[in-house]
């Protein structure tokens, strides 16, 4: 076990260290965190992680719910230049759901009772500039309305994709509005384009 530096709080006499409230608190082998946090944006299961690292899998899946969570607690505090926002969708999912209501239980995802974008789709908004800031969360179920545009981002936005309720924020917070079109026939417009969003939605 790793000997750390203890620090005492003038004001409340309470002794801390440089990792108390991180997700390394409490943790062996915090020289295997980077490790597997490179697994992770590598898209590995957490056996093949444990195999690369040699931390068990049990572990590991205590670790990503660290790493989830503070992730969590992240916010962007502004975007800076040019933005891209665009929304994507992911089918509504119950998995481990015991009983499930409304409707019978899909078997290796399903598809969707209803054709489009449905209140059984989830909306997953993403908004990044050219330094790689990101937000990413989800807004809810169904299409995006403009309300909940303002309430997750509240930030000027240069370039978003055509759909209406991006067009109708821009115009109401005044911010110049370039719109591409999601047939993928335009893809550029001088330096204007949305590729980063696109491609953080595939991996996504």
């Amino acid at each position: 076990m790793i000997e750390r530096q203890r620090y005492r709080c003038k004001d409340c006499g309470k002794t801390f260290t440089d990792v108390t409230n991180t997700p390394l608190k409490g943790s062996h082998l915090p020289h295997k965190w980077l490790d597997f946090i490179h697994c992770m944006i590598e898209g590995y299961s957490l056996r093949k992680a444990s195999e690369l690292i040699g931390v068990h899998n049990v572990t590991l899946f205590y670790w990503r719910h660290k790493v989830l969570s503070a992730l969590k607690q992240m916010e962007i505090d502004h975007f800076s230049g040019i933005v891209e926002m665009d929304e994507t969708y992911f089918l509504y999912s119950e998995k481990g759901k015991r009983k499930i209501t409304g409707r019978k239980a899909r078997k290796r995802g399903g598809a969707s009772r209803f054709r489009g974008i449905s209140k059984e789709q989830v909306c997953v908004l993403v908004a990044r500039d050219r330094q790689k800031q990101t937000y990413s969360k989800v807004l809810g179920q169904g299409r995006i309305v403009k309300s909940k545009l303002d309430q997750a981002i509240g930030s000027k936005v240069s370039v978003t994709d055509a759909w209406r309720a991006f067009k109708a924020y821009a115009k109401e917070k005044g911010i110049e509005h370039y719109p591409f079109k999601s047939d993928g026939k335009e893809r550029v417009k001088g330096l204007y384009h949305i590729q980063n969003v696109n491609n953080y939605h595939s991996c996504l």
